[in-house]
């Protein structure tokens, strides 16, 4: 596990509303009520939550999710 700088970013254009962000990492994602896209609480999660997010972007059918590590 990384313990450096882990930061995510959404494009709610490309956000196909599955929801599968906000149902495996409920800290960090939600859906919007009315459309169902991604809406993104934490920009910078802690280390605890980096795997589950690394996990968040690859489940993304729409590639709406990005991390960058650093």
């Amino acid at each position: 596990m990384s313990t450096g700088r882990l930061t995510v970013a959404v494009d709610t254009e490309a956000c196909c509303a599955m929801g599968r962000c906000a149902a495996t990492e409920p800290q960090v994602f939600d859906q919007d009520p009315d459309s169902g896209t991604v809406v993104l609480l934490v920009a910078e999660p802690p280390p605890e939550l980096h795997e589950t997010v690394r996990l968040c972007a690859d489940l993304c059918p729409c590639t709406a999710i990005t991390v960058t590590e650093d």
